[in-house]
This record gives C-alpha cells, sequence and structure tokens, in this order.
C-alpha cells in the first residue's frame, strides 16, 4: 500500500504521495496540485509555518524528492500493492447474501485503504464500486450507513471520481441522509457535497437537484455544531455558481445565515460573502434587524478570513443602501476601519479602504 511510504513523500496538505513536489519560499514541499489549489483560494501565507508568502510566489520544483520517490517505488513494488482481491470486497456490498456484519466488514477494509491512497480509490471505482456504496449509503442501518458515507467520502476526494459518482446518483443518496440521517451521518453527507463540488461542472448539476440547497439550509436550522459547520461549508462550495445563490436565498438562507454568525459560527460570513453579490441577497439581508450590528461583530472579534468576508459584505451593502452606512457609523465601524488599515493583510488593508470611501460617498462621515 502507498501508506507504507516513508511520511516525508507525503503531501502536507492532501496527505497523498507526492507525484510533483514543488518548494515554497517558507522552504516546505508541496505537492504542485494541492499548493496551487490553495494559493488560487486566496491565500498567501504558508501552509505550515503560517508566514506571509509573495503575492505571486515561485514554486520550485524539488528534483531531488521527485526522484527518490520514483526510485522507492521501482525498488519497492510491494509496497504499493492495493488489498488483495478488492472484487471480493465490493461484491459483498451488492450481494443479496451478504449479512449487515459482512458488509460492515468490507466497507471498513475499504474506508482504511482508500483514505489516502488516490490509486487505490480509482481501482475502486473501476472496478465498479459505487453502485455497491451507494446501496449501502441507502441502508436503514445507521452503522453500515455511515461507513458506507465514510467509504463515498473517501472516493469523491479524487478528481477523477467526482463526475462519475454524481452521475451514478449519489445526490439523491446523499440528500436522503441530509434530512432522515444520524447526526454524525448528516455531517458526513454535508462534507460529501463540499468535496463533489469542487468540480465546477457538479455545482450546477448538485445545486439543480430540488431538494439539496434545500436540505443543507434545514440542516443549518436542525443540525448541531458539526452538522451546521459542514453544511454552511457546502452552501459555501456550490455557491460560488451564481445560480445556487438564488436559490439558497428562496430556501431562507440568509437570516439563518445572520442568526448562526451571531451565535460564533463564523463559516456563516463566507456563504453570506457570496449571496451579498447578487441584489437578491443584500435585499434580504437589509431586511434583517441588526445584520449590520452582526457584521461590525465579526470586524471586531472574527478571524483574518472572517475579517476579510465582512469588509466585503458590509461594503456592498453599504454601497446601495445610505441607512445602512449611518447604522455601521453608530456601531464604530469608522474606529475599527482605522485599526484595521495597519494590518499586514493585503486583502484586509484593500477592503477596507474600499468600505471608507463608500462611506465617505455616502456622506456618513466627513
Amino acid at each position: 500500500m502507498g501508506t507504507q511510504l516513508p511520511d516525508d513523500f507525503r503531501c502536507p496538505i492532501s496527505l497523498e504521495i507526492m507525484s510533483d513536489p514543488v518548494i515554497l519560499p517558507s522552504g516546505h514541499t508541496f505537492d504542485r496540485v494541492s499548493i496551487q489549489r490553495w494559493l488560487d483560494s486566496g491565500h498567501r501565507t504558508c501552509p505550515i509555518t503560517k508566514l506571509p508568502l509573495p503575492e505571486h510566489p515561485c514554486l520550485i520544483p524539488n528534483h531531488a524528492l521527485r526522484s527518490l520517490i520514483s526510485n522507492y517505488t521501482l525498488v519497492s513494488p510491494s509496497k504499493l500493492q492495493p488489498c488483495p482481491q478488492p472484487q471480493i470486497l465490493i461484491s459483498s456490498l451488492t450481494s443479496q447474501s451478504s449479512h449487515v456484519g459482512t458488509k460492515l466488514n468490507s466497507l471498513t477494509h475499504l474506508v482504511r485503504l482508500t483514505k489516502h491512497d488516490s490509486g487505490f480509490r480509482r481501482k475502486l471505482t473501476e472496478l465498479g464500486a459505487a453502485p455497491g456504496v451507494l446501496k449501502c449509503v441507502g441502508s436503514d442501518d445507521p452503522s453500515l450507513q455511515e461507513k458506507a458515507l465514510s467509504l463515498l467520502l473517501n472516493l469523491s476526494l479524487d478528481d477523477d471520481n467526482k463526475v462519475g459518482l454524481v452521475a451514478e446518483g449519489a445526490i439523491n443518496r446523499v440528500i436522503k441522509v441530509l434530512r432522515f440521517g444520524s447526526p454524525d451521518c448528516r455531517a458526513i453527507a454535508a462534507t460529501i457535497i463540499t468535496s463533489l463540488a469542487v468540480v465546477e461542472v457538479n455545482k450546477a448539476t448538485i445545486g439543480a437537484y430540488p431538494d439539496a440547497i434545500q436540505a443543507l439550509v434545514w440542516l443549518l436550522i436542525s443540525g448541531k455544531g458539526r452538522e451546521k459547520k459542514e453544511a454552511a461549508t457546502a452552501l459555501y462550495a456550490i455557491c460560488s455558481f451564481a445560480d445556487n445563490r438564488r436559490r439558497a436565498i428562496d430556501c431562507g438562507a440568509v437570516p439563518i445565515l445572520i442568526s448562526l454568525l451571531d451565535s460564533g459560527l463564523e463559516r456563516a460570513i463566507e456563504v453570506l460573502g457570496l449571496l451579498v453579490k447578487c441584489k437578491e441577497g443584500r435585499e434580504e439581508m437589509m431586511k434583517v434587524n441588526g445584520c449590520v450590528k452582526v457584521l461590525v461583530s465579526v470586524l471586531r472579534n472574527g478571524s483574518s478570513r472572517g475579517v476579510q468576508y465582512g469588509l466585503f459584505t458590509l461594503n456592498c451593502l453599504c454601497t446601495c443602501c445610505e441607512r445602512l452606512c449611518f447604522e455601521a457609523i453608530n456601531e464604530g465601524v469608522v474606529e475599527i476601519c482605522m485599526g484595521l488599515m495597519e494590518e499586514e493583510n493585503e486583502k484586509i488593508r484593500r477592503y477596507t479602504s474600499s468600505l471608507v470611501q463608500t462611506l465617505r460617498e455616502n456622506h456618513a462621515f466627513g
């Protein structure tokens, strides 16, 4: 198994064996695909040291490490062999004669084997594992369902599998779990939505399912801490597709997200930062009493990422509503902005400057 290779061969982000290792200016090595996604998401810090990076950091190929990984693979083929006879494990998931215990045992093995090995994940899908896994996802047995969801999540981590899993009917199964599964199963189901939505075409497909976004919004209302966080993360993933923003708004997401943000779920501000980009989202936010107060609170107490989204959201609202400008002033936003002007984070400084300019243009302060 690939899991037996030296840990230094693994990317610190994906935890998978690196195929194209590159060195950041911080001196740490990552797989090129993983670190590029990190940078494309707007991060400008090293994932390990958290130290700031240049705006356009150079990725230097680590030829020595790449050669080591290649040579190790050639001389140690036995370490890369997958679980013997995976077809037997897959067959037990669909066989009418398999007992729940047998299926649970097979799923446990497959979850372990697919956790860090992308090659084995691809092999399973090529062997036709998806229908059997999805059948177990629909099981009435909570233990079997949870283990099947864990395996489905692992399979979805491979980009080559994401579209195929959706085509196999994964979304319908996952939506039912979001509504009727146990708390742990609902949280995993929401995480699967997030994983599948990494592929752009899947965002539109997921949103087009009548109950998908509605189920996530329902989970924001009825779920516990982990469920709410995973549901908000899933909404953030699929609402980067513009049509899904309107669907989330139509499902009543805005007041729920503002309430959750006020209760301490900072992930909600990231979703609001997407919904505020459309007219319907801004209109819904303006209707919520205390919306500005909650956003200003994020500027005072939020993380760096939360502050970024808080500034952006507040600026979008103040740009189209003079009343909200005066509300923001009364909540002390000018004083907060003066302090944020000195932030090291370039995005925070830029968003702060834009908000201050908006307030001035609306004559909220001189």
